[in-house]
């Protein structure tokens, strides 16, 4: 293997589904700072987020996550229903989902793990705290769980 396939396999690929563009930049500045190497994929809708994982449309050329990390209030396809195409697909139910949402509605958190989510998180209002939120998501799943090969 060469060195550059060797760093290319290396790289993390993040899917965030996020139509909050508030929220999203926060989540690449938090990954500024990471030590794991990553690329940081970004849409803004539930069915550009299908487009992206089934790599149709404007993204044929798409990178395959490793790790998705999911709105459930999305524009155009809910993140519930986004979640379940994911878990349902054979080919992209191994990629972790991991909730990042404003709801605490137990009926959500219920419905996500009925859907095999592997993590639910409710974002914080407080940015310092926020912050620390999506740094423990980087640390935990890029850099202590051992992800499937894709």
């Amino acid at each position: 293997m060469s060195v550059v396939e060797s760093e290319a396999e290396l790289t993390k690929v993040i899917l965030l589904i996020e139509d909050s563009k508030a929220d999203a930049r926060l989540v690449q500045e938090v990954l500024k700072t990471s030590n794991v190497p990553h690329e940081l994929q970004i849409v803004r809708d539930g069915l550009a987020a299908m487009d992206y994982l089934r790599q149709q449309a404007e993204y044929v050329e798409a990178p395959r996550p490793h790790l998705i990390v999911l709105d459930l209030n999305l524009p155009k396809k809910d993140g519930r229903e986004v979640l379940a195409e994911i878990k349902n697909d054979p080919n992209l139910k191994r990629i972790p989902v991991v909730v990042l949402t404003t709801s605490h509605h137990e009926e959500d958190i219920t419905t996500s793990y009925e859907l095999h989510v592997n993590c639910y998180i409710t974002k914080s209002r407080n940015l310092k705290d926020l912050f620390k939120l999506v740094q423990g998501i980087e640390s935990f799943w890029l850099e202590t769980v051992t992800l499937p090969r894709l």
